[in-house]
């Protein structure tokens, strides 16, 4: 695997698939006004990814689904269930995000993919231990492609 760290935003990151820290589908999308990525991946892509999402009913905590992009130039969305029913990531949902996402992946081929910080945003966890439990979990899982964790930093 090669892997690298950037700044930025995930959304401009030139892979073929990004990953999407989800609610799992607990309350319908169309209620929910999404923040962070999934926000980000609405105003860009539109709702078409929400809309597939929300047919394939709740993921269990850590799991991984893929939908299209909608509009986004990318080849799919991988969705993961990175925060319990509380709103919270833990070590144990982020990693496991990490490993089916990736698991996803590589079921499906894809050579690059890029993840955000899961659970360091509505997720409520401290950054530095987010990106040190998705180190650790990445150094275990084999993958033949290029990912890229991306630390959110806006546009000055």
């Amino acid at each position: 695997m090669k892997l690298r760290w950037a700044d930025g935003d995930l959304l401009d990151q030139k892979v073929e698939v990004i990953v999407n820290a989800w609610n799992r589908n607990l309350i319908p999308w169309w209620l929910l006004l999404p923040q962070g990525v999934s926000g980000a991946i609405k105003r860009k892509g539109g709702r078409e990814p929400f809309r597939q999402l929300a047919r394939m009913g709740m993921i269990p905590l850590g799991g991984a689904v893929v939908t299209g992009p909608g509009k986004l130039p990318f080849k799919a969305i991988i969705h993961v269930a990175g925060i319990n029913l509380l709103w919270r990531a833990s070590e144990w949902s982020v990693r496991e995000s990490v490993r089916n996402a990736l698991r996803l992946a590589n079921q499906k081929g894809y050579s690059s993919i890029a993840f955000p910080l899961i659970g360091a945003g509505s997720g409520g966890r401290n950054t530095d231990k987010v990106a040190n439990w998705m180190q650790t979990e990445l150094d275990t899982i084999p993958f033949a492609g290029e990912v890229i964790v991306v630390r959110y930093r806006p546009p000055k």
